[in-house]
């Protein structure tokens, strides 16, 4: 099965199940990412690689992907005088891509492997998150890419390609990461449970895939705190609520009803319980809204609700009380499905 995280081996720590999490070895084993994988392909069998840009949102295999390109390339002899891997963790102002990146980029290498495999005569520099590095730092990329071409490849990972300059993504090949189709997830999720002999039910995997919105690796982790909350017991749908931090459909559907059919007074009750219950006020916000969405209210009255959910948004970013926020967001539902009735 094509998977973006294998599992290697799990080991019992104090009842609670620990998983060792491996990325893929070679290229075929990265999911779901079919164009990237093709092209990927049709540059390691004639050992040349353009410079790349991969982008898009966490967890759909940016990084998996590029390490396992360069293993491929390089095998596991060469790979570590060949990568050179500089996160947002490390220190990546202009006077490192300076120093530290220009000197890597001017060493020249040879064509073969110590096994007597070609590889290509080039090293491949990984800048993860690339988008999180000043705008002069990616300026002082610009020159080098162009000179040292001959010997080095770049690789540059973000998550959103807006914030990398033109300069920049011109001198590259892009390549957008999909987040991963519901079926792939599962189907990856289920493997996992299988080989650690886990107990799950179906709607429980089906919930973890509706939380992580297309990230594995979020899946992977809220399916690990799931396996060392309920060791012995079924992994179900209120488990992984519970871990996940979403606030259960019910409640949701309660303060709903409260707007809909209840007094302000009511209303006031609703919002401080679900405040003092310790849900956050971005998740309720967000599930209201896909809700919202979804109900049959008029188009304009969708339309003032919404507009007044950014306005909350921006509020509760900017550090507002979640209790008055969330209030002046129900009287304005409360407000217009009573204009509905």
């Amino acid at each position: 099965l094509p998977h973006i995280y294998g599992i290697t081996t799990f080991e019992t720590k104090s009842s609670a199940l620990v998983f060792t999490l491996s990325r893929p070895k070679c290229v075929d084993e990265v999911a779901f990412q079919e164009e990237v994988v093709a092209v990927l392909k049709k540059s390691l069998e004639g050992a040349d690689l353009p410079n790349l840009l991969f982008y898009g949102p966490p967890g759909t295999g940016k990084t998996s992907t590029i390490l396992a390109a360069a293993r491929e390339l390089y095998g596991p002899e060469l790979y570590r005088q060949r990568v050179l891997e500089l996160n947002a963790s490390d220190e990546r102002g202009i006077q490192v891509v300076r120093e530290k990146v220009k000197n890597f980029a001017q060493l020249t290498v040879a064509g073969t492997r110590p096994d007597g495999k070609a590889c290509p005569p080039f090293k491949i520099i990984i800048l993860d998150e690339a988008d999180s590095m000043t705008s002069a730092a990616q300026a002082a990329l610009r020159r080098t890419m162009e000179k040292e071409s001959r010997t080095t490849r770049f690789c540059l990972i973000c998550n959103y390609v807006s914030r990398i300059i033109e300069p920049l993504t011109s001198r590259c090949s892009k390549f957008r990461f999909k987040p991963l189709a519901n079926d792939i997830q599962q189907e990856r999720l289920i493997e996992i449970c299988e080989k650690e002999s886990l107990k799950y039910s179906k709607e429980g995997i089906e919930a973890l895939v509706k939380v992580s919105e297309g990230d594995l690796r979020k899946a992977i982790t809220l399916l690990q705190s799931a396996a060392r909350l309920s060791t012995e017991k079924e992994i179900t749908e209120s488990v992984i609520i519970e871990i996940a931090g979403v606030v259960p459909p019910k409640v949701i559907e309660n303060l709903l009803q409260t707007c809909y059919k209840g007094t302000f007074e009511k209303l006031e009750v609703a919002v401080k319980t679900m405040i003092d219950e310790g849900y956050a006020g971005t998740q309720i916000l967000n599930q209201l809204h896909d809700i919202i969405i979804e109900e049959s209210l008029s188009d304009k009255q969708k339309s003032v609700i919404t507009e007044k959910m950014a306005v909350v948004d921006k509020c509760l970013v900017d550090g507002a009380d979640e209790y008055l926020q969330l209030l002046g967001l129900s009287s304005v539902i409360m407000q217009q499905a009573t204009q509905n009735s």
